[in-house]
């Protein structure tokens, strides 16, 4: 099937639910869902972006700026993570708890707007990857209909060129939240060291940025074809002392690059150790 067709369906699709509250972070995929869930409700679409400290401002300022673009009602709401019970120690479904919550309060917020449903932005591409927020969605009865429609990444950055959406090349982005191993404690200062770090980077003219946090390391994943720069002119000097500045004592790059999920990387044996069971036991 074509992207085409695709996007017919998702346009019969959103057109049957009368109205939705968007969840919506600003990224390629939301952005997108939320522009054609316009194009066919109108202004039976309500955004909803939650702000919080795994979420940073640059983020939240590009959200708001194409709500506003658009003409789309936009509501920010608060969502803590670092208040959930379990999440700060950084469990391996630690997207599930941060989700739960999440959902639940978009679903208090809206509840007296005459909202019929919500919907969320997971592609096709998301069901192949460690994603146990999915969980949650399915539990709150939220929707998915780019997932409904067929609609992969590549899909979605075609189409979205096409409506000349500045979105359709955007870096991916996950909460700040997944740059830590699971199992190391997160916290405020810790969001605030990765945050500071990855806009440095961004500001150097780095593209696609990943500061994973380490203890007492950074590991910076750039894409490939990024990473030589890190030697020119003098940039890795002066990124190894504005990084030990925010704490980090060693900084290092991942020669594989960045990936999505690394952190998942060996999500079977850390899902057994936090489950109390010997790691090298086979299913």
């Amino acid at each position: 099937m074509s992207a085409h067709e695709k996007l017919k369906n998702l346009r019969n699709y959103l057109g049957k639910l009368g109205s939705v509250a968007v969840a919506f972070s600003g990224g390629t995929d939301s952005s997108f869902l939320l522009k054609i869930a316009r194009d066919v409700l109108g202004d039976n679409v309500l955004a909803v972006t939650a702000s919080s400290a795994s979420f940073p401002e640059r983020e939240l300022h590009e959200a708001k700026a194409f709500a506003d673009k658009y003409g789309i009602r936009h509501v920010v709401i608060a969502s803590e993570e670092l208040d959930i019970e379990g999440f700060p120690a950084n469990p391996p479904d630690r997207c599930y708890l941060c989700k739960k919550e999440l959902f639940g309060k978009i679903k208090q917020s809206t509840r007296s707007l005459g909202i019929l449903h919500i919907v969320e932005a997971s592609n096709l591409n998301d069901l192949g990857d460690y994603r146990p927020g999915l969980r949650a969605i399915t539990e709150h009865g939220i929707l998915s209909p780019l997932i409904e429609a067929g609609l992969t990444k590549e899909d979605i950055r075609a189409l979205s060129k096409e409506m000349d959406l500045a979105t359709w090349n955007k870096p991916s982005f996950a909460c700040l939240a997944s740059r830590f191993p699971y199992g190391q404690t997160i916290n405020r200062e810790k969001l605030i060291m990765v945050d500071k770090a990855e806009q440095y980077l961004f500001d150097l003219g780095f593209r696609q940025v990943r500061v994973r946090h380490h203890g007492d390391v950074a590991r910076i994943e750039l894409m490939k074809e990024e990473i030589p720069t890190l030697f020119e002119k003098g940039l890795a000097d002066k990124i190894y002392a504005y990084f030990s500045g925010l704490g980090f004592t060693f900084t290092a790059v991942d020669i594989i690059g960045y990936r999505t999920g690394s952190m998942n990387e060996n999500i079977v044996n850390l899902r057994r150790e936090f489950n109390g069971e010997d790691s090298k036991k086979s299913d």
